[in-house]
């Protein structure tokens, strides 16, 4: 999720940046900017770094059990080749 005050800050500035008074004029278009901010970015389905880095770690455990399991595999199918010598 993303973080709410980064948001606030943004519209705070953008709101201190349009000409005129400042009375609740700008607090009417920092709500604005605040609102259509965050329906924008959730539209984006970003995600925070800290659930990036658990999921790339989720990746990489899972590669590293794929290539164990290739070689156990690969390890079957050679004792499976080998001729047998019966009796």
């Amino acid at each position: 999720m993303l973080d709410l005050r980064s948001i606030d800050d943004l519209a705070q500035r953008l709101a201190a940046l349009m000409p005129g008074d400042p009375g609740a004029a700008r607090e009417d278009l920092a709500s604005t900017f605040r609102a259509t901010l965050q329906a924008g970015l959730s539209r984006l389905n970003l995600i925070t770094r800290e659930e990036f880095d658990v999921q790339r770690l989720v990746l990489l455990r899972t590669r590293e059990k794929v290539e164990a399991l290739e070689k156990q595999i690969a390890a079957i199918e050679a004792q499976l080749e080998r001729p047998t010598h019966g009796p």
